[in-house]
């Protein structure tokens, strides 16, 4: 086993735009590692949600946790193969969506299925928080054109990343470094990719810790 075998199943999380898929592409090649990506993309009622939040909240909320669910149960089955796992969501942070779509008895509804599937489920050894600015968040999403996306304003937005920051902020589940994501370019900068990638395997790495890259600007 690699000096690295502490951290074997890596979560990403941050908001939309934030670069989690993208961490985790990176890692996996790093590591030759199990990816486990979200699949956002297969959820009928996404579009949909973002046009119509408070019609179609209820049935994307289920949509998503069910389907996480179902990806989560296979990391209980070990594979001597497969030595690290890489995911670009964590299971927990489905309760931000839910507190923020969800109220009355829908909400009451979800509260109680996710003690019910979330309590069988392996944690992750760490959980990387991508955190981000609202003016990057934004141009990421511009960039990458996702059609499913058009209709996502600014406001949604802040609200996700108030949000994500009180989540993370008080989460103590599992080890944490939270990472200032604005200027760094982990994707096409190999040197920004060591750097976060030594901070995610460094042994000395507190229980919980934030990690302020040195500051530079990202061409756009």
């Amino acid at each position: 086993m690699s000096e690295l075998s502490e951290v074997r199943y890596i979560a990403i999380e941050g908001v939309i735009g934030a670069g989690k898929t993208s961490l985790a592409r990176k890692l996996k090649e790093r590591l030759n590692a199990e990816p486990v990506l979200e699949q956002f993309e297969v959820n009928p009622f996404l579009e949909k949600f973002y046009s119509d939040r408070r019609r179609f909240a209820f049935q994307t909320q289920m949509f998503f946790l069910i389907n996480r669910f179902k990806q989560q149960q296979e990391l209980n089955q070990e594979n001597l193969f497969i030595e690290y796992i890489v995911c670009d969501y964590l299971f927990d942070k489905d309760k931000i969506f839910a507190y923020m779509n969800l109220s009355g008895e829908e909400l009451k509804l979800y509260e109680i299925l996710f003690p019910l599937l979330s309590r069988s489920l392996r944690k992750p050894d760490l959980v990387v928080y991508l955190q981000s600015s609202m003016d990057r968040l934004m141009y990421n999403i511009k960039r990458r054109n996702r059609k499913i996306e058009r209709n996502l304003t600014r406001g949604y937005i802040e609200e996700l990343v108030e949000a994500y920051n009180h989540f993370f902020f008080r989460y103590k589940e599992t080890p944490l470094l939270i990472v200032n994501s604005s200027e760094i370019d982990f994707v096409n900068s190999d040197k920004d990719f060591d750097e976060l990638f030594k901070q995610i395997f460094r042994e000395d790495r507190a229980f919980t810790e934030y990690f302020k890259p040195e500051s530079k600007r990202i061409d756009e």
